[in-house]
């Protein structure tokens, strides 16, 4: 295994066990390691700190362990045991519920890769090189500690590898191939698209969040802004929505969200769904909408993007508080890992000051237990929320 030596100073964050190491700490290496490649890493001492997978990048050493041992299958397996232990003690995996995310990344101590699972089949995600060149040991690991259960993994990382790599990656079956594609959260059924959709095929962070809509749904109007797969729409529905808007400028994902409604509510008139820009018809919507979701996909990737997305965020928001009627809800919400709380929060507010209306605060809302944030990594705080009453 090839090494690479810190500058001196540069150990500090990984004595605090973060588990990122940046181009700008390397003083030099052994030798140039392949990308992906497993290297060690050491201290300007000589001093052994961590093993990891050696990426080109601002970030060139995800970090799989602080401790001298072995990455082989039975390191993934405890990992992956652990993973499974955590999901069990925080109820996640019961009978009407069988969609949950396994694997978060540095949240579980496994940086590059995400897992999750909807009912018997996992889709698994690779965001490093490392991860990728790993999948067929992470397969057979997982396999192992999932038991009789898992049945299907499909892989799933043509569009989440740098693409500089050259890997010619292709989605697909690692294990199974099963294609039913339905899946229960919380006693409701949806189609997963695992093959094309977006993420994994499903936006399973926002599970605790439509449980809580669901709450505040008796009676209203709802608006559901970039509805995906509707997620939010199904949950309104059963929490017994006068009437449900989806919204989204996707024709297919219209068509999933048709398919998931049909599921749980067929032949239910309160719900229609409309393939248009979200600005565009929030502009001209006549509707009296009294609860409004915005969950937009991220409108920053990175720090370059941050000024145009907070742009981003405080328009669409200001468009909502126009437009909702007084008394309303509005769940507002970021994805965008370069945008932090407070400033989401400063765009929603600037937003409401705008628009010249009286705004509460009901919830603030963040990403749910399945996707954990590694006490040692706050960057993995990526999802924020608001929950507003809107006079």
């Amino acid at each position: 295994m090839k090494s690479i030596f810190l500058k001196r100073g540069k150990e500090e964050s990984l004595r605090r066990f973060h588990p990122w190491i940046f181009s700008g700490a390397i003083h030099h290496m052994s030798e140039e390691p392949e990308e992906g490649e497993k290297v060690m890493v050491f201290t300007s001492e000589n001093e052994y700190i961590a093993t990891g997978h050696f990426q080109i990048g601002s970030i060139m050493v995800r970090v799989l362990t602080f401790d001298h041992e072995e990455i082989d299958q039975h390191f993934y397996e405890q990992k992956l045991a652990i993973a499974k232990d955590v999901r069990q003690s925080i109820g996640v995996m019961g009978n009407d519920n069988n969609t949950y995310r396994l694997v978060h990344g540095e949240g579980d101590n496994l940086p590059g890769l995400v897992i999750d699972i909807y009912g018997n089949t996992a889709v698994m995600q690779a965001h490093s090189v490392g991860m990728h060149l790993e999948r067929h040991i992470i397969a057979k690991a997982l396999k192992n500690v999932m038991g009789e259960g898992l049945q299907n993994i499909f892989y799933k990382s043509e569009t989440t590898l740098p693409y500089k790599a050259e890997l010619g990656q292709e989605n697909g079956f690692l294990l199974g191939g099963d294609t039913d594609d339905v899946a229960m959260e919380n006693g409701l059924k949806f189609h997963v698209d695992w093959l094309k959709g977006q993420k994994t095929g499903f936006f399973v962070d926002q599970r605790d969040n439509r449980s809580l809509l669901e709450r505040y749904a008796k009676g209203r109007k709802v608006l559901n802004m970039f509805c995906y797969t509707g997620g939010f729409s199904f949950y309104a529905m059963r929490g017994g929505a006068e009437l449900v808007h989806s919204v989204d400028s996707s024709q297919k994902a219209i068509d999933l969200t048709n398919a998931n409604i049909a599921l749980n509510f067929p032949d239910d008139s309160r719900h229609e769904a409309f393939a248009e820009d979200a600005f565009r018809f929030m502009e001209k919507m006549q509707t009296p909408y009294d609860l409004i979701i915005l969950d937009p996909p991220a409108f920053a990737k990175h720090k370059d993007a941050l000024h145009n997305a907070l742009k981003g965020y405080t328009r669409l928001n200001r468009k909502a508080f126009e437009k909702i009627q007084p008394g309303g809800i509005l769940f507002t919400f970021s994805c965008s890992q370069a945008v932090n709380k407070d400033q989401f929060r400063t765009a929603v507010f600037t937003a409401a000051a705008s628009a010249r209306r009286n705004v509460r605060i009901l919830h603030q809302l963040h990403q749910p237990a399945d996707h954990p944030i590694n006490i040692y990594h706050p960057e993995g705080e990526y999802l924020k929320g608001l929950v507003l009453y809107v006079e």
